[in-house]
């Protein structure tokens, strides 16, 4: 057999070996990859849960507004809460749900403000377990709601 002519080739010592190089740039851009998804999927459930706490927040706002005066709607026609009222109705709404909020019932409007925490799933491997998000919504009573408002 004769040999190949490019068995007879052999690097010259100026030459530096290269070996391995290629496994720490693949190492590298693996975890930019995975760095990325995190930020995309965690950032994704993030936004859910901050879009959720809204929805929370105004439902329980427009549950606590429902607490009128009807003593002064009826004498006349004066839309008022029930501070005390509107703020348990909103309460217990938040309860139903899991969430923990604070809620501020001041002449007619009920602001409720809720924190929720949404679990990291890819970003747990650098150390982040979860966000925290919050969310404030607020109403109040009105009056003929099928008809357009001035």
């Amino acid at each position: 057999m004769t040999p190949s002519p490019l068995s007879a080739v052999r690097p010259c010592k100026t030459m530096r070996r290269d070996e391995g190089q290629a496994t720490v740039f693949v190492v590298l851009i693996t975890v930019a990859v995975l760095m990325f998804a995190g930020l995309v999927l965690d950032g994704g459930l993030a936004l859910a849960a901050k879009v959720r706490a809204i929805g929370e927040a105004q439902e329980a706002a427009r549950r606590g507004a429902q607490a009128l005066d009807l003593s002064a709607y009826r004498a006349d026609g004066t839309l008022r809460l029930i501070p005390d009222q509107a703020r348990d109705l909103a309460q217990r709404h938040l309860a139903a749900t899991g969430d923990t909020g604070t809620v501020t019932a001041t002449g007619d409007t009920v602001t409720v403000r809720v924190s929720a925490r949404s679990s990291a799933q890819l970003l747990r491997v650098v150390g982040i377990q979860s966000f925290t998000v919050s969310a404030s919504g607020s109403a109040h009573p009105v009056r003929n709601i099928g008809t357009a408002v001035p």
